[in-house]
């Protein structure tokens, strides 16, 4: 291959596939959108559309998550690359393994958990179902991609500790225990770089201390200085197509400012990864829909494992003979999956209502059974929640029924935590998450006792936004991650805040009894007994407690542990963990475990272990300081928006104006999840981001860019250019 050529192969073909060079040795890779399930364009020039070809939805990772369990993550993952070897295609886009620091960030129904150990294991089993069948997972989005406004613009500030004891954490688990084929870089800073020009992030500490072997790609138009990207180790630039600084690449190699060996080794990257997988990319001849049978199977049995049972007053199980009403929208309609780039095209959608028998009569139904939640237009990728609230339509459908009916079960379907005024007003509340196109099937067998429910909260949940440490901080262009490593249950925890719902928080059908933790050296074991009369699966919990210290600051518990098990009525088992230098050790320039003693809790009950621990100085880590750029007439750069640039201009205003137009044309009104992710994501993104997109052409946006910047005649030319 040529210098030019290896210079294409660092960008994708169209928005969909990366460059083949079939004299080379050198196949495509065309890749799907995932993570619980395929949606494959076939259209590889459209970035988004509602015609993706059709495939199972899986539940998202909100619901999963709560699964505690890796070898289902490893079963859906193998369920979805069967579907992309008889699609054809040879990568899938997830699993997204980004912290949920904040309730209120709108894509966090794609990512799994509040807790960075829970979140990289079940990350690494779902890669690890995908890549067992030789179709390439890409892990995303790294990395400190924790809200969706500005996404593109917003710098993402903390300290090194933080950095690496939470949000970077799953991505290492997944990583170092999958071996992913891919990375995609965020769209954000981080402490003021750029996530895919982060040299530090990309090569120091992604590939020479945790090994990846693989490629990494931008996410879609992420890219910002493409000669930086490539220097940091930022292999490929999707989507392609537009040859977005392809210029700037070749005249930064003659100048001598990029190195030829960076440009062979990002291209040798793309090119192994797109080698293996064409080797062992063969598709055989499908069952056909039995292959979708199976894995709508698998779905079902997703949502039934997942699912949180949050409240109840001895209603659930249903009784056979019982007569429900099924009130409340989603009761047709169940919100199954979240929207945006993630966005399945259902294979095989069951709802409540087609394998629930009821009426719609609260006076005459024995139970009333409401389905609730978060609409599409309430969480979505591209922007972020308002508030914690659900709809007033769906609180005043919950009061006003229980007041008349006080056997009243709320099916709550919602990609995040809400806030539950109502709750005291009903019998029961089981959260299903966004369960996917099986939905309905597994809220059946989970009323009716089929299925013992058995999910727990892969976060918590608060009485009120405000409790959240993150509140005050969040919702800024620029993010001061100014609560440091204490996310989610580790400050509640810490600092001794009521919660609604606590992390691993849900009920079952029967009652287990836990004896004290045995640890022996590095094992810990602990008998669970089933103490009900109903046969279950319990999730077990290893929580790690530090030693009391002045010196460092550190959360009172952290998960280190987990496992399932299931158990008959009156049966006794024994879950294993076992602990490895990284249960004790914190950030401090490298891992080392203070000196001290630790508890280990289960189920409630502890045990203590001693660690001779490591020699070092205590460092107090700093927040660095924001370096937001203030933009003013005269110095607009294709970093700033049409939408940024609208007010000082008629020509880019109206430019605006008849985009918004032909946009609410195609993807619905303006308040529609499909309008909204589009307007932000092209309209609301950096200019370069629409070049990268092909939404516009370079010399038009370098021509709106001078009108904004009143240089009328430098505009004109800039048009004119060929």
């Amino acid at each position: 291959m040529t210098l030019r050529d290896k210079i294409k192969l660092t960008e994708g073909k169209n928005c969909w596939e990366t460059r083949e060079y079939p004299d080379d040795g050198v196949p495509k890779i065309f890749m799907c959108d995932g993570p619980h399930g395929l949606r494959k364009q076939d259209f590889t020039n459209q970035l988004f559309s509602s015609e993706s070809v059709k495939a199972t939805c899986f539940p998202t990772a909100v619901t999963t998550a709560s699964s505690f369990d890796v070898n289902l993550l490893e079963e859906i993952g193998d369920a979805i690359a069967k579907e992309a070897i008889d699609q054809k295609s040879q990568m899938v886009l997830g699993p997204g393994v980004n912290i949920k620091r904040n309730p209120l960030c709108g894509r966090n129904f794609e990512y799994f958990s509040e807790d960075p150990y829970l979140a990289g294991k079940l990350a690494a089993g779902l890669i690890k179902g995908i890549q067992k069948n030789n179709i390439g997972a890409c892990i995303k989005h790294f990395a400190c991609n924790n809200q969706e406004y500005k996404r593109m613009a917003s710098d993402s500030l903390l300290d090194e500790r933080t950095l690496r004891e939470i949000y970077l954490t799953a991505f290492e688990i997944a990583i170092k225990e999958s071996k992913p084929k891919a990375v995609m870089s965020s769209y954000n800073k981080i402490n003021g770089d750029y996530s895919s020009e982060n040299k530090k992030l990309l090569t120091d500490i992604l590939r020479d201390e945790w090994g990846f072997e693989g490629f990494v790609m931008s996410d879609w138009s992420a890219i910002n200085d493409r000669v930086k990207s490539i220097q940091a180790g930022c292999d490929l630039l999707m989507p392609g197509g537009t040859g977005y600084g392809e210029k700037e690449v070749i005249n930064a190699v003659k100048r001598g400012e990029l190195s030829k060996n960076d440009i062979r080794r990002s291209a040798a990257r793309i090119a192994k990864v797109a080698r293996d997988l064409e080797v062992k990319f063969t598709p055989v001849e499908s069952d056909g829909i039995e292959d979708y049978i199976h894995s709508h199977d698998v779905a079902r049995k997703a949502a039934e494992q997942s699912a949180v049972l949050l409240k109840n007053d001895g209603i659930l199980p249903l009784k056979a003979n019982v007569k429900i009403a099924l009130l409340g929208e989603m009761a047709d309609n169940m919100r199954y999956q979240g929207s945006g780039s993630s966005r399945i095209n259902p294979m095989h959608l069951v709802n409540p209502v087609d394998v629930l028998d009821g009426c719609k009569d609260i006076e005459a139904a024995d139970v009333c059974v409401i389905f609730a939640g978060l609409p599409d237009a309430y969480e979505a990728e591209s922007y972020d929640r308002a508030d914690m609230k659900m709809p007033q339509s769906h609180i005043d459908l919950i009061n006003e029924t229980a007041a008349k009916n006080p056997n009243t079960v709320v099916v709550l379907f919602a990609g995040s935590p809400v806030e539950m005024p109502w709750i005291d007003n009903v019998k029961a509340v089981l959260y299903m998450g966004l369960p996917g196109e099986a939905g309905g099937e597994a809220v059946k067998n989970l009323l009716y006792g089929y299925v013992n429910p058995c999910g727990k909260l892969a976060e918590t949940w608060t009485y009120n936004y405000s409790d959240v440490p993150s509140a005050e901080s969040f919702g800024s262009r620029d993010a001061v991650y100014s609560e440091g490593i204490f996310v989610g249950y580790r400050y509640y925890s810490s600092k001794n805040v009521a919660v609604r719902f606590p992390f691993g928080y849900g009920l079952s059908y029967t009652t287990f009894e836990y004896d004290k933790p045995v640890v022996s050296g590095d094992k810990v074991t602990v008998k669970v007994k089933n103490t009900g009369s109903v046969s279950g699966y319990e999730t077990v919990m290893m929580f790690v407690e530090p030693p009391e210290s002045g010196e460092i600051e550190r959360p009172v518990r952290e998960l280190k542990g987990f496992t399932k098990i299931y158990l008959k009525p009156g049966e006794t088992k024994t879950a294993e963990f076992t602990l490895t230098d990284r249960s004790f050790a914190i950030w401090q320039d490298g891992w080392v475990i203070p000196k001290g003693t630790y508890n280990i809790e289960v189920g409630g009950k502890k045990a203590f272990i001693f660690k001779q621990g490591d020699e070092f100085t205590p460092i107090k880590y700093e927040i660095p300081k924001p370096s937001m750029r203030l933009a003013v007439k005269g110095e607009y750069t294709l970093n700033d928006s049409v939408m940024d640039l609208m007010h000082e201009s008629k020509i880019v205003e109206a430019f605006v104006k008849k985009r918004e137009k032909e946009m609410a044309e195609k993807y619905g009104n303006t308040t529609s999840p499909e309008y909204m992710l589009m307007h932000e994501s092209v309209l609301s993104a950096p200019m370069r981001a629409m070049i990268m997109a092909g939404q516009v052409k370079e010399k038009v946006a370098n021509a709106l860019l001078e009108c904004a910047n009143g240089k009328m005649t430098e505009a004109f030319f800039k048009y004119l250019e060929l």
